[in-house]
């Protein structure tokens, strides 16, 4: 261990704490209002920290929102002792986890303020647009794998199948009373990918 890594203080475990308290009033905030409704003050009340609290950590609220969205769910890394031995099983994985981000999480509460903010504030659409392509870099790299090991036709484009298989997990679980199951998941695979 380095001089450096012995004399870095570590943190005070009530400011990890306090973070993750206004991570999560946050989200419920921003579902609740909308990212027009969405307030600093509102958020350190849910929380119960001061305001000045908040602001340390965050200038505004865009940094906020895109903190706590950013940490809200973990994306798995497929292929690293789940058994996902081939591209489309990892890709499996991860359709599999969005779709379940979309229907039984936090994320779900908060897609209607998203859509919102997005529409209405140039600044947050452009976060949301970046944090959307970082997450769906891992599927288009997968992709991406599957093509070049030959499980994938090579006329499959990973960035364009990415955005199809993405959005038809977003359109069953947004626009259609149809669970985006197993069954689901594994045939909009077979479609987009040709498997």
């Amino acid at each position: 261990m380095s001089h450096s890594e012995t004399s870095r203080p570590k943190e005070d475990p009530r400011i990890g704490h306090s973070r993750r308290a206004i991570l999560r009033a946050a989200l419920a905030e921003f579902a609740a209002n909308g990212y027009a409704g969405f307030r600093m003050e509102s958020v350190a009340a849910r929380a119960g920290v001061g305001r000045s609290t908040v602001y340390r950590h965050w200038p505004d609220r865009a940094a906020l929102v895109a903190d706590a969205l950013a940490g809200l769910n973990r994306q798995p890394d497929p292929g690293h002792g789940d058994g996902a031995d081939t591209a489309g099983q990892r890709a499996h994985v991860l359709l599999s986890h969005l779709a379940q981000a979309l229907t039984d999480s936090p994320v779900s509460a908060c897609i209607p303020a998203l859509i919102h903010a997005a529409a209405n504030d140039t600044d947050f659409r452009d976060r949301l647009h970046g944090f959307s392509a970082q997450r769906r870099r891992r599927l288009t790299d997968v992709i991406s794998a599957g093509v070049t090991a030959g499980e994938f036709p090579a006329t499959v484009d990973p960035e364009t199948a990415s955005v199809a298989l993405s959005g038809g997990v977003f359109y069953r679980c947004l626009m259609t009373a149809d669970a985006a199951d197993a069954d689901f998941v594994a045939g909009l695979l077979d479609a987009v990918l040709g498997r």
